[in-house]
């Protein structure tokens, strides 16, 4: 081995290695930059570990044509939802099939309003408080308002009727009078609101109280629901959007923001990861003419060694370890790179959302291995052919 170095070192190229390291080192490190930093970054965008958590999307089927019903969705619509792998979870709206009155005093003025309640079940409610429950008897119906019912009411309708502005603290110490008439039935209740919801744009109560009254007020069995709410990763994911197009069903919600961020993140790493590509590419073809450069260089040795009796794969020896020393090289220093790039970045995501870094870059590890296994692999196969062609000779 030592004998047969000797004899082939003589025409080895220290600059064209030298370049084949530095292209190579360079495309390396990109990749695995890039793999890493999407790996790091993705699941505080979706997923169980998302520092903005899970959307929800509301779904409807679009009304066609004018009348008395509204497009529901069949129980098979609902177990075909429920199989998808996007859906996390499902829930159903349940509307009020009774006359709901509502009315409050204020400010010396009576204001009165005919309304409607809605139902989800308690996992899709963002609103926590400890009086969302109703047992049947009781004469208090506690209410979630959305949001911008009261952006609405304070910096438009007060504005035009000359009315003060009301704050969230104000509206729940608010008695409402409320209404319920169906069925032969009419009693009044004390309507208050408990909360504000960010995500439901609708006036919730909860879901005891609406099977009851729509029992009671309506003689209502469970009807077909005219909307659905499902709580999924990324509702701008392409199976989402393409399932919902394909069945004619209507998101009430835009795509989130979170989606949006998911998708520029895949767009920023694929162009990271494709410059990588690009120099790893060039370094291959680098290394790959200086080989068969070296070889054409050495030809009438690799022939005379061949005719003393030495094989292709002995001869090829001091070439394969040259390559893997290199490819070894470049994949340690690339992972050293990452490694501390991940560290500085981590290190500001840690500061401003409190997550934790990860012990070791585990997927650049991985890709790394996988990408020098293939580079020295192809190193080794154009090596050995060319050495053997060689040998064909003679």
């Amino acid at each position: 081995m030592t004998l047969i170095w000797k004899l082939l070192r003589k025409h080895i190229s220290i600059f064209e290695l030298a370049v084949f390291f530095i292209a190579n080192l360079i495309g390396m490190a990109v990749i695995l930059a890039g793999i890493q930093i999407y790996s790091d970054i993705k699941p505080m965008l979706t997923g169980k570990k998302s520092l903005i958590g899970n959307e929800y999307i509301i779904l409807t089927r679009p009304v066609e044509r004018v009348g008395m019903g509204a497009p529901t969705f069949s129980a098979e619509d609902i177990a075909d939802l429920n199989e998808q792998p996007f859906v996390v979870n499902l829930g159903l709206f349940a509307a009020s099939q009774y006359e709901v009155d509502g009315s409050i005093m204020f400010n010396g003025r009576r204001l009165s309003t005919m309304m409607f309640f809605e139902a989800v079940p308690d996992s899709f409610i963002d609103v926590t408080s400890a009086d969302w429950k109703f047992t049947p008897g009781d004469s208090t119906i506690p209410i979630i308002l959305p949001r911008n019912y009261l952006n609405l009411y304070n910096f438009g309708f007060s504005q035009t009727q000359k009315l003060p502005q009301i704050t969230e603290d104000m509206i729940k110490r608010v008695e409402l009078g409320i209404r319920l008439s169906g069925n032969g039935h009419r009693d009044d209740y004390v309507g208050r609101v408990v909360g504000f919801s960010d995500r439901l744009n609708t006036i919730l109560v909860p879901m005891e109280f609406m099977t009851w009254a729509n029992g009671y007020y309506a003689d209502a069995k469970d009807g077909k629901p005219t909307r659905l709410i499902l709580e999924v990763e990324n509702p701008g994911a392409p199976e989402v959007t393409n399932y919902l197009t394909e069945h004619g069903y209507a998101a009430e919600d835009k795509p989130s923001e979170s989606s949006k961020a998911l998708f520029l993140l895949k767009v920023c790493v694929a162009v990271i990861v494709g410059i990588g590509v690009i120099f790893s590419l060039l370094s291959i073809i680098i290394l790959t003419l200086s080989i068969y450069l070296l070889l054409q260089k050495n030809i009438t040795k690799l022939e005379n060694l061949v005719l003393i009796g030495y094989t292709p794969t002995r001869v090829a020896m001091p070439y394969n370890l040259m390559t893997l020393t290199l490819n070894l090289s470049i994949l340690v220093i690339s992972l050293v790179v990452v490694y501390i790039a991940q560290g500085k970045y981590m290190g500001y995501l840690s500061d401003i959302a409190g997550y934790e870094l990860s012990a070791m870059p585990t997927t650049a590890i991985v890709v790394g291995l996988l990408l020098t296994a293939a580079i020295i692999a192809f190193n080794f196969f154009i090596i050995y052919r060319k050495i053997r062609d060689i040998s064909k000779r003679r």
